[in-house]
């Protein structure tokens, strides 16, 4: 008998028997605990059933789905680290999480997924749009797949997506398609994309994702394609380590860079472009890939890419287009697209058509900048202005002004034609209110 725990060596115990073993026909493999009516051999003594989380069950080398293959059970929940423990909440937003997701409630004010933004008080994007507050006033809408314009009211036909990275207000844009199935074994991807014409779009962005997230541990299964540094990076963990596969730095003199990769059990392989075709076999003895998530495109839902597993967490999503996604999980089969039948996703955000320009659509007013990313396009104002084509002027009392006023706290601001005085609240008195 033989037993190794924790990346110790291995404990053997060796049993010498004066007569002929017979062979033994086991029962079923119990999980945890023995149920009260089944019957225990005397030699085993008294069993006490084990609290706790059991990750992986690995038998002869292969991996059993403990939920999907178990015959029966009783008492047995999800278990995932509580990524509560990582108090990601910000600005005194409480975290909350069950046994398949997290979000943190956000007290008045506050926003966004961590409740790191100011609240949008009036919400006026359209169509399921995420609104962001950029001022007090002023909201910009991060359009759904299939929207843009300011308020997103506008629809848009996407036939090759355009990503735009991570945006000011730290949102990535991406495309989520439904889970792959049948992708335990085997699977092949072909893809074609464009850079943006930038160095950011090289240094450290995904392509594409699918695999155990929000746990954040070295073991969860994932496949994650990305850019590193001018390189095409292709990382795959069957549960057992990661394998990675870096090609040569991308010839930028190309428009276009075509991508085959693929994988049968431990065996993995990357051609980019005219470059040689590179293959790598993942360590350890397990050879199915287990992924329950939906296939990201371009980037992820999430913006905390810490939770991810290691191996794939490329912090910004993809920038430029993306386009010619195709897969098969078969030799046998013909390739074909994600998602639906027609290739559609399940949702996304700040994705626009490739070549197209939201701006071209916008005229922003005394001297706002359009800014576009993706399908979301908004106006820049400069110190002064407001509104959504910066043809408001910002009031000298607001907080946006620059120099803000000098009202103390508790006083009330009030602009005059030249300047702005300051109502003071009982007690208090001077120019602004700071005297006792």
């Amino acid at each position: 008998i033989e037993m190794a725990a924790d990346g110790n060596p291995p404990v053997q115990h060796r049993l010498s028997l004066s007569h002929r073993a017979s062979q033994i026909i086991f029962g079923s493999i119990f999980l945890g605990n023995v149920p009260v009516h089944e019957e225990v051999h005397r030699c085993a003594g008294k069993i006490h059933g084990y609290k706790g989380c059991i990750r992986d069950f690995q038998v002869n080398n292969r991996e059993l789905f403990i939920i999907d293959e178990a015959l029966g059970g009783r008492n047995v929940e999800n278990c995932n680290v509580p990524i509560c423990d990582y108090h990601p909440c910000r600005n005194g937003g409480t975290c909350t999480s069950d046994a398949e997701n997290w979000f943190c409630e956000c007290p008045k004010l506050y926003s966004g997924k961590l409740c790191q933004f100011a609240t949008c008080d009036e919400n006026p994007c359209g169509n399921g749009a995420t609104c962001f507050p950029k001022s007090r006033q002023d909201a910009v809408c991060l359009c759904p797949y299939g929207r843009s314009g300011i308020l997103c009211t506008d629809a848009v036909n996407i036939s090759q997506p355009s990503f735009s990275g991570t945006d000011v207000f730290g949102y990535t844009s991406f495309l989520a398609y439904s889970t792959i199935p049948n992708i335990i074994f085997y699977y092949e991807f072909h893809l074609k994309f464009q850079l943006a014409n930038h160095d950011s779009a090289l240094q450290d962005n995904l392509i594409f994702f699918t695999g155990q997230k929000g746990q954040g541990l070295n073991g969860d299964d994932f496949l994650v394609l990305g850019l590193h540094n001018g390189r095409v990076v292709y990382s795959y963990n069957l549960g057992s380590g990661t394998a990675t596969i870096i090609s040569k730095p991308l010839d930028l003199t190309l428009n276009i860079h075509v991508i085959h990769l693929g994988r049968y059990l431990q065996k993995g392989w990357l051609k980019v472009d005219d470059q040689r075709n590179k293959t790598i076999t993942s360590p350890g003895r397990l050879v199915g890939l287990n992924v329950f998530s939906q296939f990201y495109l371009g980037g992820y839902h999430e913006y905390t890419p810490e939770l991810l597993p290691k191996g794939s967490r490329f912090n910004n999503s993809f920038q430029g287009c993306i386009f010619d996604v195709q897969i098969r999980t078969s030799m046998n089969q013909e390739f074909k697209s994600p998602g639906t039948p027609e290739g559609h996703p399940n949702s996304g955000r700040s994705v626009g058509q490739c070549k197209d320009s939201p701006c071209s659509l916008i005229q922003c007013r005394n001297g706002g900048k359009c800014i576009e990313g993706g399908s979301t396009v908004y106006c820049d104002c400069l110190t002064g202005w407001k509104g959504a084509f910066c043809t408001e002027t910002v009031s000298v009392c607001e907080p946006e002004h620059d120099p803000p006023h000098l009202c103390k706290q508790g006083s009330t601001c009030v602009p005059l034609p030249n300047g702005y005085t300051c109502h003071c609240p009982l007690g208090t008195t001077g120019t602004y209110c700071e005297q006792g």
